[in-house]
This record gives structure tokens, C-alpha cells and sequence, in this order.
């Protein structure tokens, strides 16, 4: 089953490059989620969350690049929240490698809130600059 599923209620930015790109993180949370919470092997699950998070750092690049040709007034408060779910997910990452930590269905949650409050909040903010 998804841990989440994207909406249009919830998570539509009206941008498309964002939509595209969000719907494409949601399904490779997905299938890391399904990996961890079904018992795959540790090696199938390492790819999933390091495939995910290089995913997520390229899509962040992708809006804040586009966010700043458009000289988006509300640039550097996006930024920190992305600079700081990051920062989450690099010490996941370099935890779960050395053998110190897992992805646990927590781990999907925490990412699933942080999507379902991060777009609507934010990402919905810079329809008309980023569409202008």
C-alpha cells in the first residue's frame, strides 16, 4: 500500500515542472517505504533510500534555481526548509550505510508529514511567480 499518494487537493503547485517532479519523489518514497516496511534485503533497501535522496536533492536544485530567475521573494525561507530536510536525510543516509540505523515506517512518516506540510505551505507560494 502507498504511504502517500499525490492529490491534486493537496499537492498541486499549478507549476509543472514541480507536479512532474513531485509525483515522481512520491513514487520513489513509496518504493522505499514498501522495501523497509516489507522485510527486503538491507542492500535493495540502501539503493531505494540513497536513489531517493539523490531524487530529492536534484528536484530541490531543480526548484531553487527556478525560484531565483525569478527573483522569488520568498527564496531563502524556502530553501532553509529544504537545506533542513536534507541535512535529515544525509544523517540517515550516512547512519543507516554504517550499519547504525534503519528506515522504519517512522522514517516514512516523517517524510510524508514533511511533503504534506512542505507543499502546500511553500511550494504553493510561488505558482504565480514561477508561472509569470
Amino acid at each position: 500500500m502507498a504511504l502517500i499518494t499525490w492529490n491534486a487537493e493537496q499537492h498541486e503547485t499549478k507549476v509543472a515542472f514541480a507536479d512532474d517532479e513531485h509525483k515522481i519523489l512520491f513514487d520513489k518514497l513509496n518504493k522505499l517505504y514498501d522495501l523497509a516496511t516489507g522485510g527486503a534485503e538491507r542492500s535493495n533497501i540502501g539503493s531505494a533510500l540513497d536513489d531517493l535522496i539523490a531524487y530529492v536533492v536534484e528536484h530541490f536544485a531543480h526548484e531553487e534555481k527556478e525560484m531565483q530567475a525569478k527573483n522569488y521573494a520568498g527564496y531563502v525561507a524556502h530553501k532553509a526548509e529544504h537545506d533542513a530536510l536534507v541535512g535529515i536525510c544525509a544523517g540517515l543516509q550516512t547512519k543507516f550505510h554504517a550499519g547504525e540505523g534503519d528506515v522504519t515506517a517512522d522514517t516514512g512518516a516523517l517524510v510524508k508529514g514533511w511533503l504534506d506540510s512542505h507543499i502546500p505551505t511553500f511550494d504553493r507560494a510561488y505558482e504565480s511567480t514561477l508561472n509569470s
